[in-house]
């Protein structure tokens, strides 16, 4: 096959095409036209785009071997396990952001992640969750319940999360054999399904902000849900910029009385979700926004912003993304994607 030749004949039949259908009377115009097809005018430059790589922050196995993950982790998050059936599958590299979050987590701080669209965001708070239950676990400090509530504004993106999930925790695990419990609780569950939640909670409930609304609300899930999650240690709300105007309001007002329910008011850490840098500094959808009304910019996160009468230190993940040619300029990615916000250790009385 020539490919220059189909490519001169899917240019000339595109162009046979667009000037079949329309007739220029007016000579000026007409040969301004034809000047500029001429020219090629009508088949701008091919549109080339260099993928960024992202710093290396080392293996879930160099993780484990610092003290800085539990060992079960090397296990857990491993790419392709059971595909086929009984294999290992490969130990997950972590981007050098998502290593930043694990290590901010790990430190009992909460972060903003603000790093672009597949650079791997939920692992940035999956790995810390889990590690988190599996130290639990190991201390003999572990008690049935909610340790993390994880909310999204869609039910597709619970969805995916719950998939992603099943693949870490539940594959190369006996059925009642994961090391750490999820579950999806949203309107589209069947109403078995949510009693069975009930009944049983999980270490991680996957859920929207509609549904935790109704948590809160509702006697029989409040008792159930909102008492298992004594002692709750993290909140991550993925895609926090979607929340604005009354929307935001609304889910402010959500995470206050979330608070409050389960008493976790001391040392809450909070962070912020917005588009780019121009977005985060001029928006009023940030978490102190949620919080408290006011309005921030990025050194206001980075420098730690006061909700009422709270200091809140905040930490900001971020990356610079290397192209793949030395002579191109290092690209920032700062395209919001969660908020992850880390409970103390204390335990708190949920039976408000």
């Amino acid at each position: 096959m020539d490919v220059f030749g189909v490519h001169q004949q899917l240019l000339a039949d595109y162009q046979a095409f667009t000037a079949g259908f329309t007739k220029i009377h007016d000579p000026r115009i007409r040969e301004h036209v034809d000047q500029r097809v001429a020219n090629g005018d009508q088949w701008p430059d091919a549109y080339l785009s260099l993928n960024p790589n992202f710093a290396s922050g080392g293996s879930i196995s160099e993780l484990v071997k610092q003290g800085i993950l539990h060992p079960e982790c090397e296990r857990i998050f491993r790419i392709g396990k059971e595909e086929p059936p009984g294999s290992p599958g490969q130990v997950i590299d972590l981007h050098q952001h998502q290593r930043d979050a694990v290590e901010i987590a790990r430190g009992g701080a909460s972060y903003v992640l603000t790093t672009g669209t597949g650079s791997g965001k939920s692992l940035s708070y999956i790995v810390p969750i889990v590690d988190s239950v599996l130290r639990q676990r190991a201390a003999g400090s572990y008690h049935p319940g909610v340790k993390a509530i994880i909310v999204y504004p869609m039910n597709a993106l619970a969805n995916s999360q719950r998939h992603e999930l099943t693949k870490f925790l539940k594959r190369g695990y006996p059925d009642g054999g994961e090391p750490v419990t999820f579950e999806r609780y949203t309107g589209q569950d069947r109403e078995a399904d949510r009693a069975g939640i009930l009944n049983n909670p999980p270490d991680i409930l996957l859920t929207n902000y509609v549904m935790l609304e109704l948590l809160l609300t509702r006697p029989a899930e409040r008792e159930s849900l909102i008492t298992a999650a004594q002692g709750l240690r993290f909140l991550v709300l993925d895609e926090l910029h979607t929340y604005r105007g009354r929307q935001g309001a609304d889910v402010a007002m959500l995470v206050r009385r979330l608070r409050d329910a389960c008493t976790a008011t001391e040392d809450l850490l909070a962070g912020s979700s917005i588009g780019t840098e121009d977005l985060l500094a001029g928006s009023s959808v940030g978490t102190e926004d949620l919080l408290a009304g006011s309005s921030i910019g990025t050194e206001d996160l980075r420098a730690g912003s006061s909700i009422g009468t709270e200091q809140i230190p905040m930490q900001c993940v971020g990356t610079s993304a290397t192209m793949a040619s030395p002579n191109l300029r290092r690209v920032p990615l700062l395209i919001m994607g969660l908020t992850c916000w880390k409970f103390p250790d204390t335990p708190g009385n949920c039976n408000q």
